[in-house]
């Protein structure tokens, strides 16, 4: 959600800001713009829609200058509107801002600077920024950007460049990511390091409170009080993901990361099953068999996708480890002050590492005391630096707004955790051997599954015009029926809704007729009677049955109007495997639709506002 790229060296800066932010396209924008400087003159382009038009835009009226910030923007005050677009600018024209995060005060701010007599030229909270720094702004831009962001509540990544100070990059952070790159012919500052891969060597990320200035050959990072600060610098391979950022033969990321699953959860096992002792390991939690022991409590916390993922661990750990396991929505967990005593463990999911809610639960875990895990994509994001301990998927970079692979290798490295869990109590050997087996079977068993694609792409054919779909799973699969629905209301539009199959005739069969089809993911199980039950109530009332269901059953066959095979696995496997058709056959309705699969309207792929 909005990106920030910023550069001062030897080299003309607008090209670099352009590739930069094309990197950062796939975390959601509807607009975006540069400023870049020469001597002491600040040349501004900005534009609404794809960083197309701000492409075009510099072709007929380029931005000269070795040193520039730029920005995508995600609207939240404001419609999306060229001057709404960043940078946003004070009313001598002579100091630029771009801004990640959301001013929550900035009406109150506005309505005194309007008292103050500044006219203000777009709906952004930003602006209020650019007209406090001028506002304290005597020829030292950090100490003005010190000064007026004493007054801002609410959460920023900001960079800020000013007329009377060529070359200079001032940077600072609050609860949305900022990190410094450092390369041969230049400085740079980025919301991600992946905008300045190739370019940067090294790279350090900024805490929050913190303040960076930048010129061509020097860079520093100061707590809120302008004192400097030692900070650790890393290579900048270390954080970014192993995967391959292009489509390469594919038409679009979210099928590619589709198709990677068989590798990323080979990936997420790599070096974690201890066939011996039958039972996984992970270096980076941080506590010992003995502590672990000592938990009789997980909260899972998260958002979207990774709180569907997280539904699917409840089953996992109480089912496997015999530990009691909540779920909480981080936007609604960081608010609630539920009794928590010393033995329970919060768990933050998340892909980015940078979700504002799931950050903000986090923190508010650790301040309470309790201790904090973390299950993460992102290589030294906030929520993996600022966890006690955590487990990396290792899936690569995710770069479809709609999380495919990072969903499987969720689930994937819960199982293993609770796995682990099991194991440190009653869960024997013989049980914990024929997990691994399992575990290891599954890359091959996702190729297997994958085979579905041309049996999905016919069932899209048939059921995109419908305005309404209904996805039913039970036990381990209500999750799941969660997340296809997600899927396919983010990348086509279509309303979709999930629910345990048993609750259908509470209400919701109300919705069923013959233009809404109800998608049953119905493998082999132990409730598997029951579901087939819940599918004779949609079909007496005339809805389309979609099935998903293990290859070559007859009775599913012969209820369903069509059925998308998938291999037999073991229950506590299913959600992976039951997850794949659900992914292309959203991805496909969507084709169907003429949808942006990738980039789906506005959504973005890391919320870093609340």
């Amino acid at each position: 959600m909005c990106g920030i790229v910023g550069f001062t060296g030897t080299r003309e800066a607008s090209p670099i800001l352009l590739e930069g932010l094309r990197r950062l396209e796939y975390r959601g924008y509807d607009s975006a713009g540069l400023v870049t400087g020469t001597g002491n003159e600040l040349h501004v382009r900005k534009k609404a829609g794809r960083l197309a038009e701000l492409a075009k835009h510099l072709g007929a009226h380029p931005a000269p200058g070795c040193h520039g910030i730029s920005h995508t923007r995600w609207a939240t005050h404001g419609g999306a509107t060229d001057r709404n677009s960043h940078p946003h600018l004070n009313a001598r024209n002579d100091i630029a801002v771009v801004h990640n995060g959301v001013i929550e005060n900035y009406a109150a701010l506005k309505h005194q600077l309007q008292e103050k007599g500044v006219a203000f030229r777009s709906d952004t909270d930003t602006e209020v920024l650019a007209h406090l720094i001028s506002h304290y702004y005597h020829g030292d831009l950090a100490a003005a950007v010190r000064q007026a962001l004493t007054l801002v509540k609410g959460t920023y990544g900001i960079a800020v460049m000013a007329k009377a100070e060529p070359g200079l990059i001032v940077g600072a952070r609050l609860g949305s990511p900022l990190v410094v790159g450092v390369g041969d012919d230049g400085t740079y500052l980025a919301s991600d390091a992946n905008a300045l891969a190739g370019y940067a060597d090294k790279v350090v990320y900024l805490t929050d409170r913190q303040i960076c200035t930048l010129n061509e050959t020097d860079w520093e990072i100061r707590d809120q009080d302008l004192a400097p600060v030692s900070v650790s610098v890393s290579d900048i391979g270390a954080f970014l993901g192993t995967g391959d950022a292009e489509r390469g033969e594919f038409p679009h990321y979210m099928l590619k990361e589709i198709y990677e699953q068989p590798e990323t959860l080979a990936n997420a096992m790599r070096g974690r099953l201890e066939a011996d002792n039958a039972t996984a390991h992970f270096g980076g939690l941080n506590l010992s068999a003995q502590q672990l022991r000592q938990v009789d409590r997980v909260i899972m916390t998260a958002c979207g996708t990774s709180y569907h993922a997280a539904m699917v661990g409840e089953y996992l750990i109480e089912e496997l480890a015999r530990v009691p396991v909540e779920v909480e929505y981080a936007s609604e967990f960081r608010y609630r002050n539920p009794p928590l005593d010393r033995s329970s463990v919060v768990l933050a999911l998340t892909q980015s590492g940078e979700t504002a809610d799931t950050l903000a639960a986090l923190r508010e875990s650790k301040r309470m005391g309790h201790t904090t895990l973390a299950i993460c994509n992102a290589v030294g994001s906030s929520i993996a630096r600022e966890a006690d301990g955590g487990v990396y998927l290792h899936a690569g970079p995710e770069i479809g707004v709609a999380s495919t692979k990072a969903f499987t290798s969720q689930v994937c490295v819960l199982t293993m955790l609770a796995l682990y869990l099991g194991r440190t109590r009653h869960l024997s050997s013989t049980q914990g051997q024929r997990i691994i087996e399992d575990l290891q079977a599954l890359p091959e068993t996702v190729r297997r599954t994958l085979e579905c694609h041309d049996h999905v792409k016919r069932v899209a054919e048939k059921y995109a015009h419908a305005k309404n779909v209904l996805y039913l799973g039970r036990q381990y699969l209500y999750p799941v029926a969660l997340e296809g629905a997600l899927k396919l209301k983010e990348i086509s539009y279509i309303h979709a809704e999930g629910y345990p199959a048993a609750e259908m005739k509470h209400g919701p069969i109300a919705l069923v007729d013959e233009s809404t089809p109800s998608v049953f993911l119905v493998p082999r199980g132990n409730v598997f009677d029951k579901v087939m039950s819940n599918m004779q109530e949609i079909k007496a009332r005339g809805g389309p049955v979609i099935a998903v269901a293990s290859e070559g059953d007859r009775e599913v066959a012969a209820l369903a109007d069509d059925v998308i095979p998938i291999p037999d696995v073991p229950e506590y496997l299913q959600p992976i495997v039951t997850a794949i058709p659900l992914q292309l056959l959203a991805y496909e309705i969507a084709l169907l639709c003429g949808c942006d699969v990738d980039k789906p309207r506005n959504l973005a792929k890391s919320v870093t506002v609340e």
